[in-house]
C-alpha cells in the first residue's frame, strides 16, 4: 500500500491475515518499505526491520533495538507510543500504515502499565492529560499516591493477611442460639475428600462439623507419611485447604461448615485415552482403553495398548482412532439420611481426538513413535468418543493442540508391506460355490432380503447367507454391491482377498449405485478404484460434484482415484473445472481439509494456466464486493440507508472497484459475462448481515440486466444443497415428460460464510405483492385476490391464461419439493413469483423437518404451502372451478410418485453430504426425514394415500400459514 492511503478500522478488521506495505521511519532518517503481515506482533515486525536496516546506511549509528519504540498516528488522529510489543499491528489499527522508532525516554515500565490500563479501559490516558481540568488532574494525583501506598502495604502483608485480600472467605451465617438459631447447624460428620497438589493417592477422611481446616490438614499430612512411610512429617502450617475446581480456599480459626458454601465435594479428574481400530464405520475388534492418570501438563501412560486381532488380517484402509477425555467423578448426594456414605459417579468429558492409519501411502505398516497433534472434541448426542470418520490429518495448530506421543510397534525384522494391487486377485480362488447347490428355499431368502424395503441391519444368519451366495449376487443382483460389501467381514484377510477377487468380474453398475460406493462405510481403495471404473458413465459429473468434493473430506490419502476422477473431469470441462475450484476453493479456511483440498487447487492451476486469470479476476471481483459489505455494514449503523447507499455508490465508482467489478466471467456460471456494473442499480438489502444487491450490463443479452446477491456472514451451502436436489427433481420430472416450470437459481459458496446468489429478475415476493394491494398491514396476508390482480396487470389479455398455467405448474413443483425435502421457515417474504407467473422459493436456511419454533412451539404445522389464494390463482378466480384444482393436484400426485422411484438417489446424495458438517445434516436421524416423506418402506398404493392426506391437510390447515404470515407482515413492513 502506497504512503498516505488511509486504513479506517474496517480495513484492519477484515485484513488480519493479509500482509500490508508498511512505512518505518528509523532514527537515522532512512527509509524502509516493507510487508509486514497485519497479524505479526510489534516485537516480531521489529526483528524484520532490524534485519532488513543493517543492509541501509548509518547502520551502525543505531543502539540496541530494545533502546527504541515505535510510534505511530492512531484512528483518532493522535500520536501514541507503542510500548507493549505484545500487540499485533491490526489490533493497533493505526490511522496511516507508517511506524516511526524513536528512542524511549521515561520509565518504560510505567509506559508499559498506562498502554495496557489505555486498552484495558477502552480509553486513552493522554486523552485525560489533554482535559488540563484542574480537577482532573488533581483526583488523578490523590487517587494515584492512594493506590500506590496501599499496594506498597499490601506487599508487607503476612501470609494470612494476603489469603484475606486474595481469596477471601464466604462464610455461612452463624445460629444465634440454641432452640431460637435461624440456621440449622449441622450435628452428622462429614465426608471430605483430600488430594495433595504434588500428585499421589486421594484420602477420604469423615471429620466432626465443629473441625478446623488445620485439623483436617493435620489428618492429611499425617496419612500421607504413613502411607509413603515418611520419616519426617510436615507442619499443617505449610499448607492450605483449596476448594476443588475452585479459586476459593479454607483457612483461619472456623469450623469447616462454615467455610463451605457447597457441600457436594468433587473428586480430581483423571485422563483417559481410548483407542478403535476402524475399517470405514465398521469396528474391526474391542476398543481398549489406557490407565487413568492425574491432571497435569504432560501427563505420562507408558502403557501397551493391545488389540485383539491378527497383524495379517488388517485391512489396508485400517484407521487407529484415539480419544483423549476426563473422567470426572463426582460424590452422589444419598437419597435417604439413614445412608451413612456417599457413591461416587463418574462422568467422561472429550478432550480432542485424532486418527491415524496404520498403513503409510506406500503400503507399509507404520513403526515407530509418532507424534499426533489432536483435534479439540465437542460432546456429540450419542456420548461417543471416538471419531473414525473424522479426518487422518493432524491438526496443524500445532502450539494451541493437544498433543499425543504414540509408538507402532516392530512386528517383524524387515519392513511389513500389504499386499500389492495383483497379489490378492492373485489369489483368485476358484469358484467353489458351483460344486454346491443353492436350494431353491436359499434362493427365495436371498431375493426377499435385498428386495426389503426397510433398511434395518441384517441378522446374522441373514449374513451368512448373502456372503455363502455372493456369486448368486453377482450374477443375478449386480446392484445389490453395496449390501455385500457391508457385511463382509473386513477383519478376516481371507474374505478381504475373495471380495476383492469377486469385483475383478462384477457387472457395470448404473450411477445410482456407483455414487452409493463412494459411503463412508466403503472406505477399501479396490472399491473406490472400482467407482473409478464405472465412472466412464458419468463424463458430466457435474450434477454431482457438490458430493463429490466432499467425500474428499472420507479419503485417507492424498494420492486417490477419487482425486485423479476429479481432475481429469475438471482438466476435460472447464466448466466442470470452474465449479470444481470454487468448492474447494470455500472451504480453505478449514484447517481438516486446508491441506488436501490446496494441493488439488494447485493440481487443477498447473493443469489449466490459462484459466488462473479468469479465476483471479473472480476473486479480485469478490475481495472487493467483500470489502464494501464490511464498509456498509459499518456505514449503516451510523446513518440512514439512502445515506448508506450514496456512500457505497461512491465508494464503487472508484476506479480500482470498476475496474475489479468490470468484465469478468460470472463465479455463479462461467457461461455469463458481466460486462459493466451498473452502480445507481445497486443497493444492499436489510436483513442484519446486510447482502449487496448488485446489478450488471451484460452486453450480450442486448443489455438486459444480470443481477447478483453478495453474502458475508450467512453459510450458503446448506441452500447449494438444496437448489441442487430441486434442479434434479426438476431433471427428473422432465425425463417423465412433466415440466413443472421450477425456477432452480443459482448460488455458490466462494469463502467462510460467504458466496453469491443469483437474482431472479422481473420477480417480486408474495410479501411485497400482498401488502402493497392492501391499505393494512395487518389484512394483508388475508387478501386473496392480490396474486391474481398482480398477476392480470403483468400479463394484459390472453396472457394471463398462460401465466395461470405457469404458476400451477410451478406451485405443483414447489409444494412437492418443499414437503419432500422438509423445507422449513416458509413465509411471505420467502416466497416469490415471477411476472411470467412461475412461482419459487428462496432462503433454505431450515430443511430435512428442522422447522422454526417460537417458545418451544412448532411455528409449521402444515407440511407444505397451499393457501386458499394459491388455490384462488389456480382457478382462476373462479369458486367452483374444481376442475383446474384437480388438475393441479395430478400434477402434485405424479411428481410425488416420480420422486419416489428415486428416492434411493436422494438418499445417497444427502448421505455423501454428511461430511460437509452442516448443523442440519450430521447423522443418519437427519436422513431419516427423507425416508418418510418419500414413504420409502411402503407400497406404492400406500405412498400415494400418504401423499394425499398430506395433501389435504395442507388444504385445511392453510388458514396457520395465513397466521403466521400475517405475524410476519406486522412484524416487518415490506413496502419498498
Amino acid at each position: 500500500m502506497p504512503p498516505g492511503i488511509y486504513c479506517p478500522m474496517e480495513f484492519w478488521s477484515k485484513g488480519e491475515n493479509q500482509n500490508i506495505q508498511v512505512d518505518f521511519l528509523l532514527p537515522t532518517g532512512i527509509y524502509l518499505n516493507l510487508s509486514v503481515s497485519c497479524n505479526a506482533s510489534l516485537g516480531t515486525i521489529k526483528q524484520v526491520v532490524w534485519k532488513h536496516a543493517q543492509y541501509e546506511p548509518l547502520y551502525h549509528m543505531l543502539s540496541d533495538p530494545e533502546a527504541y519504540v515505535f510510534t505511530c498516528i492512531n484512528q483518532t488522529a493522535e500520536q501514541q507510543e507503542l510500548e507493549d510489543e505484545q500487540r499485533r499491528l491490526c489490533d493497533i489499527q493505526p490511522f496511516l500504515p507508517v511506524l516511526r522508532l524513536v528512542a524511549r525516554e521515561g520509565d518504560r515500565v510505567k509506559k508499559l502499565i498506562n498502554s495496557q490500563i489505555s486498552l484495558l479501559i477502552g480509553k486513552g490516558l493522554h486523552e485525560f492529560d489533554s482535559m488540563q481540568d484542574p480537577e482532573v488532574n488533581d483526583f488523578r494525583t490523590k487517587m494515584c499516591q492512594f493506590c500506590e501506598e496501599r499496594a506498597a502495604k499490601r506487599q508487607q502483608l503476612s501470609w494470612a493477611a494476603w489469603m484475606e485480600y486474595n481469596f477471601p472467605l464466604q462464610l455461612e451465617p452463624m445460629a444465634k442460639g440454641f432452640g431460637t438459631g435461624l440456621l440449622h447447624t449441622p450435628t452428622k460428620n462429614i465426608f471430605v475428600n483430600v488430594k495433595f497438589q504434588s500428585g499421589g493417592v486421594n484420602f477420604t477422611f469423615q471429620i466432626a462439623p465443629d473441625e478446623f481446616p488445620i485439623t483436617l490438614m493435620s489428618y492429611a499430612i499425617k496419612k500421607q507419611a504413613t502411607v509413603f512411610r515418611h520419616e519426617t512429617m510436615e507442619s499443617p502450617e505449610d499448607y492450605t485447604l483449596q476448594v476443588n475446581g475452585k479459586y476459593e480456599y479454607l483457612y483461619g480459626n472456623y469450623p469447616l461448615p462454615r467455610g463451605l458454601t457447597v457441600f457436594s465435594y468433587f473428586f480430581s479428574p483423571q485422563l483417559v485415552v481410548q483407542a478403535g481400530l476402524f475399517h470405514g464405520n465398521e469396528m474391526l475388534c474391542k476398543m481398549v482403553s489406557s490407565s487413568e492418570v492425574n491432571v497435569c501438563s504432560e501427563p505420562v501412560w507408558k502403557q501397551r495398548l493391545d488389540f485383539d486381532i491378527n497383524i495379517c488380517d488388517l485391512p489396508r484402509m485400517a484407521r487407529l482412532c484415539f480419544a483423549l477425555y476426563a473422567v470426572i467423578e463426582k460424590a452422589k448426594k444419598a437419597r435417604s439420611t439413614k445412608k451413612k456414605s456417599k457413591k461416587a459417579v463418574s462422568k467422561d468429558c472429550p478432550i480432542a481426538w485424532v486418527n491415524v492409519m496404520l498403513f503409510d501411502y506406500k503400503d507399509q505398516l507404520k513403526t515407530g513413535e509418532c507424534c499426533l497433534h489432536m483435534w479439540s472434541s465437542f460432546p456429540d448426542e450419542k456420548g461417543e468418543l471416538l471419531n473414525p470418520m473424522g479426518t487422518v490429518q493432524c491438526n496443524p495448530n500445532t502450539e494451541s493442540a493437544a498433543s499425543l506421543v504414540i509408538c507402532f510397534p516392530n512386528v517383524a525384522s524387515h519392513p511389513v508391506y500389504y499386499p500389492s494391487f495383483d497379489k490378492p486377485f492373485g489369489l483368485r480362488l476358484s469358484p467353489l460355490y458351483a460344486l454346491f447347490c443353492d436350494s431353491h428355499e436359499q434362493k427365495l431368502q436371498l431375493k426377499e432380503i435385498l428386495e426389503r424395503r426397510s433398511h434395518t441391519e441384517l441378522y446374522e444368519h441373514e449374513k451368512d447367507l448373502v456372503w455363502k451366495m455372493r456369486y448368486d449376487i453377482r450374477d443375478q443382483y449386480p446392484q445389490a454391491l453395496a449390501k455385500l460389501l457391508i457385511i463382509t467381514k473386513w477383519n478376516k484377510h481371507e474374505d478381504v482377498a475373495q471380495m476383492i477377487s469377486l469385483l475383478q468380474t462384477w457387472p457395470e453398475l448404473p450411477v445410482l449405485n456407483a455414487l452409493e460406493l463412494l459411503d463412508f462405510s466403503f472406505p477399501d481403495r479396490y472399491v473406490v478404484f472400482y467407482f473409478a471404473f464405472l465412472s466412464t458413465e458419468i463424463t458430466n459429473c457435474s450434477k454431482y460434484l457438490l458430493q463429490l468434493v466432499q467425500v474428499l473430506k472420507y479419503e485417507s490419502y492424498l494420492d486417490c482415484e477419487l482425486t485423479k476422477f476429479l481432475l481429469d473431469r475438471a482438466l476435460s470441462n472447464r466448466k466442470i473445472g470452474h465449479f470444481l475450484f470454487w468448492h474447494l476453493r470455500s472451504e480453505m479456511h478449514v484447517p481438516a481439509v486446508a491441506l488436501r483440498f490446496g494441493l488439488i487447487l494447485e493440481a487443477y492451476c498447473r493443469g489449466s494456466t490459462h484459466h488462473i486469470k479468469v479465476l483471479m479476476k473472480q476473486g479480485e471481483a469478490l475481495n472487493k464486493m467483500k470489502a464494501l459489505n464490511d464498509f456498509v455494514k459499518v456505514s449503516s449503523q451510523k446513518a440512514t440507508k439512502p445515506q448508506t447507499k450514496e456512500m457505497m455508490h461512491v465508494c464503487m465508482k472508484q476506479e480500482t472497484y470498476l475496474e475489479a467489478l468490470s468484465h469478468l466471467q460470472s463465479p455463479l456460471n462461467p457461461s455469463i459475462i458481466l460486462a459493466e456494473v451498473c452502480v445507481d442499480q445497486c443497493t444492499f438489502m436489510d436483513s442484519k448481515m446486510k447482502p449487496l444487491w448488485i446489478v450488471f450490463n451484460n452486453e450480450e443479452t442486448s443489455g438486459g440486466g444480470v443481477g447478483i446477491i453478495f453474502k458475508n456472514g450467512d453459510d450458503l451451502r446448506q441452500d447449494m444443497l438444496t437448489l441442487q436436489m430441486i434442479q434434479l427433481m426438476d431433471v427428473l420430472w422432465k425425463q417423465e415428460g412433466l415440466d413443472l416450470r421450477m425456477t432452480p437459481y443459482g448460488c455458490l459458496s466462494t469463502g467462510d460464510k460467504t458466496g453469491l446468489i443469483e437474482v431472479v429478475m422481473h420477480s417480486d415476493t408474495i410479501a411485497n405483492i400482498q401488502l402493497n394491494k392492501s391499505n393494512m398491514v395487518a389484512t394483508a396476508a388475508f387478501n386473496k385476490d392480490a396474486l391474481l390482480n398482480w398477476l392480470k396487470s403483468k400479463n394484459p389479455g390472453d396472457a394471463l391464461e398462460q401465466a395461470i398455467e405457469e404458476f400451477t405448474l410451478s406451485c405443483a413443483g414447489y409444494c412437492v419439493a418443499t414437503y419432500v425435502l422438509g423445507i422449513g421457515d416458509r413465509h411471505s417474504d420467502n416466497i416469490m413469483i415471477r411476472e411470467t407467473g412461475q412461482l419459487f422459493h428462496i432462503d433454505f436456511g431450515h430443511f430435512l423437518g428442522n422447522f422454526k419454533t417460537k417458545f418451544g412451539i412448532n411455528r409449521e404445522r402444515v407440511p407444505f404451502i397451499l393457501t386458499y389464494d394459491f388455490v384462488h390463482v389456480i382457478q382462476q378466480g373462479k369458486t367452483n372451478n374444481n376442475e383446474k384444482f384437480e388438475r393441479f393436484r395430478g400434477y402434485c400426485e405424479k411428481a410425488y410418485m416420480i420422486l419416489r422411484r428415486h428416492g434411493l438417489l436422494f438418499l445417497h446424495l444427502f448421505a455423501l453430504m454428511k461430511a460437509a458438517g452442516l448443523p442440519e445434516l450430521s447423522c443418519s436421524k437427519d436422513i431419516q426425514y427423507l425416508k418418510d416423506s418419500l414413504a420409502l418402506g411402503k407400497t406404492d398404493e400406500e405412498a400415494l394415500k400418504h401423499f394425499r392426506l398430506k395433501f389435504n391437510e395442507a388444504l385445511r390447515e392453510s388458514w396457520k400459514t395465513k397466521v403466521n404470515w400475517l405475524a410476519h407482515n406486522v412484524s416487518k413492513d415490506n413496502r419498498q
